[in-house]
């Protein structure tokens, strides 16, 4: 069996390459990244073609000023520029093909031309949901809604008709695959892992009861209920820490719920956040909208139980009542009893905490995860 992955980023593609290598199965790894920036991943850099002049333009063009930008809007000239590129290098010894979704339509399209399969990977909900839902939490704040680019939204779901299969991470994710008339025969259901060599308990340093949430600061992540849920709440020797980068519609809702004991701690590299997450006693993710947030078992190898929505993956690995607790989307009520409880319950946290520990250790790593995809892999060939 030789793969072929194409990814315009990274996501976890350098994770999925790792596996396939590990096998004996990895043909090419198609990136803009640079081939030295895939080899931290033990990726042998002959089987990795760097299209890294797209990722220095397009960084090149995201950091310039607005004014200058206009409302001009790029997305769609870098995937298919990536798309071109990476279809004028395929060639016809490999069996299976592995796109992103909306990067990937005309070297899909190539691919089955010389005889392979092909394989979509979505991250999140399928694209009409995920849009609807976002333009529906962005209306509840009065905010404009940023909508992906039309010419990117249209491939990618030209993408899911046409492929042979889609791989999605989570039972949230197939299910808004399935309303939206994605037939389950050509679903691929197989959930993100995590590094256990990078992610693991170091001693906490004091004895803070905290509340940590990690990533984007923003309304996707549902930022403003658990924001809301912490204030009120008003608990004595308790710190909800948010690490991230804050995005400006957020600010409306730091200044109304300012608090010394919520603490904005910026963004870090990945390889540090095992501190943040040691340092702290529950994690809380309460999501409007994603495929399977790789926090959530980055927090439990770290020995976090985890608070998460309906609409974060997190059903997938976090055992309701042992590892963690799942919520409906925009419960404040329910955040704050949950956050409550772990903050009573000194003793139930920490049999969570070993659960969640335990969990991550022996089903959540990136090898139990290679396991399932090539298996699937090989069923589909």
């Amino acid at each position: 069996m030789k793969v072929n992955i194409a990814v315009s980023g990274r996501f976890h593609a350098f994770n999925l390459a790792q596996q396939l290598q590990k096998r004996g199965y990895l043909n090419h790894l198609f990136t803009t990244y640079p081939s030295f920036k895939v080899s931290e991943f033990d990726i042998d850099t002959q089987s990795v073609k760097s299209l890294l002049y797209l990722e220095v333009l397009s960084r090149g063009w995201n950091k310039l000023p607005s004014w200058l930008k206009g409302d001009r809007n790029l997305q769609l000239f870098w995937l298919e520029w990536f798309d071109r590129d990476v279809t004028k290098n395929l060639n016809e010894d490999f069996d299976i093909f592995v796109g992103w979704s909306g990067a990937c339509l005309g070297s899909f399209r190539r691919a089955k031309e010389l005889g392979a399969l092909t394989i979509v990977e979505r991250g999140s909900s399928h694209m009409k949901y995920q849009t609807e839902i976002l333009q529906e939490e962005y209306a509840r704040w009065g905010l404009k809604f940023t909508a992906t680019h039309q010419g990117v939204y249209e491939r990618e779901l030209k993408a899911y008709e046409e492929c042979d299969r889609i791989a999605i991470p989570s039972l949230f994710v197939k299910q808004t695959f399935l309303e939206k008339g994605i037939p389950e025969s050509k679903l691929i259901h197989v959930p993100y892992g995590v590094s256990l060599s990078e992610f693991y308990p170091v001693p906490k340093e004091d004895k803070i009861f905290r509340v940590i949430h990690c990533g984007a600061i923003s309304l996707r992540k549902g930022v403003p209920y658990l924001l809301q849920a912490f204030y009120e709440l008003n608990l004595t020797d308790a710190e909800l820490w948010l690490v991230g980068s804050v995005d400006p519609e957020i600010m409306p809702f730091l200044t109304k719920y300012q608090s010394d004991r919520i603490i904005l701690k910026g963004k870090h590299p990945q390889n540090t956040l095992r501190w943040f997450y040691s340092q702290c006693s529950v994690f809380c993710i309460a999501s409007i909208e994603e495929g399977l947030a790789m926090v959530q078992p980055q927090a439990m190898a770290c020995g976090l139980p985890v608070i998460h929505t309906t609409n974060t993956g997190g059903e997938d690995i976090v055992r309701d009542g042992i590892d963690g607790f799942v919520l409906p989307i925009r419960d404040i009520e329910a955040l704050k009893s949950k956050i409550l409880y772990f903050y009573e319950n000194p003793e139930s946290r920490n049999e969570m905490s070993k659960n969640a520990l335990l969990q991550a250790q022996t089903s959540l790593s990136w090898d139990d995860y290679g396991k399932k995809m090539i298996n699937a892999y090989s069923n589909l060939l």
